[in-house]
């Protein structure tokens, strides 16, 4: 990919200067810190986990090369001595996480890192950078599949897209969220999706007719034929020159599709189905685009309107009315392998206090099969299908239940070991098998666009009680200071 994430420069500038820090006092010892988030974007109900497999290859090459040692060192804020120990950096350290593609939620830790304390410092931007924004953009386009009656979805971001790797992140997220192809040439290259396009309106626009247009479009594209009827008049000339065209095309022996770009889609598609099918031309799938959401698109799918197939851009690689996804990188154990010390974050919002100790995630299930709640534990608990299981709101406050589950499956994974990938990770077109698997689990009632229903995340009594404990010890101190 064109950003460089192998440089670790690729982080927030404070990082180096706490690493600097840590390197002064000595503070060298293991830590762990989570990555987790603390609302779903756009108002939805779930979310959708990306960018794991970017981040392992990232990790894997992260250091400082001499050049970006000089260019430290012109800052006049950091010793020889602790640039000599960058020379050498390397990540090193361990990583458990959920798989990519899962269907995510709030105060989850979807990754655990173990490392020393320098190290998990200096990789805290490179996390967060990836796994904010393909998550954010896997959850946009999951929400627009699902408003399409998990239909097709062409992704047509590139030209809309913030720069060369917000494209090709885009693109890559997009197709773990549902997307079924996407424009982006490079992005087919690189990660193996397909790679789908029709024609612009100056193809049409270039020749003396629209017909002309068209019939040398399918003479040179036989097999990949889409016209684009809305340059001139989509009722009036596009539509009567696209199916002139097509019929020769099916004369040969192959299909072809319309597409619409602009005007009002849904009663341009219900027309032109109509002159479609009045041709003997019921198998013509018809495309739309032009500044496509999923609000719009439930619409049109709820008013029955008959488009095959979505291309969707701008509101799709931008994250449209959510520019950015909640993920944050907490310090949560000190020396978990001697002492152990759990530490936490506190706070006057209850909401932002984090979750202290090494952790586990685990995903009940009901009689039916489906997801019933998520359930944080610490890393010594085993939970077990069949017993019945006193659990807590996150946020450490009074709401609690009982629950006796009817099978359990832990979410996370070590796909990382002493800096190596311990295993290979799956392509794309299997995380977005995984991803389309997954969300079955879930009632609709957690899916819909308009106030879904709250998908309950929870903490045993074993680390609630650890949360409360270092909340009372706090406040105790707090007091005795006066």
């Amino acid at each position: 990919m064109n950003c460089n994430y192998q440089t670790a420069l690729f982080t927030d500038f404070y990082e180096l200067t706490m690493a600097q820090g840590y390197w002064k006092r000595h503070m060298t010892m293991p830590v762990v810190f989570d990555y987790f988030f603390r609302r779903h974007p756009f108002g939805g109900g779930y979310s959708v986990f990306a960018g794991l497999a970017t981040l392992m290859e990232a990790l894997e090459g992260f250091s400082f090369s001499k050049e970006d040692l000089e260019y430290l060192s012109t800052l006049g804020l950091f010793e020889d001595g602790f640039l000599d120990h960058l020379s050498s950096f390397k990540f090193k350290g361990t990583i458990y996480a959920a798989r990519e593609g899962e269907i995510v939620f709030p105060q989850e830790p979807l990754v655990r890192v173990e490392a020393d304390l320098i190290s998990a410092q200096i990789v805290e931007g490179l996390i967060l950078n990836v796994l904010n924004f393909q998550s954010l953009i896997a959850t946009k386009t999951a929400r627009i599949w699902n408003a399409s009656g998990r239909g097709a979805i062409m992704e047509f971001g590139l030209r809309r897209a913030q720069g060369a790797d917000g494209a090709l992140s885009a693109s890559r997220a997009a197709f773990i969220g549902g997307a079924v192809g996407t424009s982006n040439t490079l992005a087919g290259k690189e990660f193996g999706i397909p790679v789908l396009g029709t024609m612009a309106h100056s193809w049409v626009m270039s020749y003396p007719s629209e017909l002309e247009a068209f019939d040398a479009y399918a003479e040179i594209y036989p097999k990949n034929t889409v016209f684009l009827i809305d340059t001139y008049n989509s009722l009036e000339s596009g539509i009567i020159n696209a199916i002139k065209a097509g019929k020769k095309l099916i004369e040969k022996g192959y299909g072809f599709g319309v597409r619409l770009d602009s005007g009002d889609i849904d009663y341009l598609s219900r027309m032109i189905r109509g002159r479609l099918d009045e041709a003997g031309l019921p198998d013509v799938k018809i495309v739309v685009s032009n500044e496509l959401n999923e609000e719009i698109i439930e619409s049109l799918v709820d008013g029955k309107a008959p488009i095959d197939v979505w291309g969707v851009g701008t509101n799709l690689v931008t994250g449209g009315n959510d520019a950015a996804f909640a993920g944050v990188y907490k310090l949560s154990a000190i020396d978990p392998e001697g002492q152990g010390r759990p530490v936490m974050k506190f706070s006057d919002n209850p909401e932002k206090s984090t979750n202290p100790g090494v952790k586990n995630l685990w995903r009940l299930y009901d009689q039916r099969g489906a997801a019933r709640l998520d359930l944080i534990s610490c890393s010594e608990e085993e939970i077990q299908e069949g017993f019945e299981y006193l659990v807590h709101h996150p946020s450490a406050d009074w709401r609690q239940l009982k629950i006796v589950p009817a099978r359990v499956e832990p979410l996370l994974f070590k796909v990382m070991e002493h800096g190596a990938r311990i295993q290979g990770l799956p392509d794309i077109i299997h995380i977005q098998a995984f991803m389309k698997e997954r969300i079955q689990t879930f009632d609709s009632t957690y899916l819909r666009l308009l106030n879904p229903h709250i998908y309950k995340v929870s903490v045993t009594d074993r680390l609630f009680n650890l949360k409360v404990s270092l909340i009372n010890a706090f406040f105790k101190q707090k007091l005795s200071q006066g």
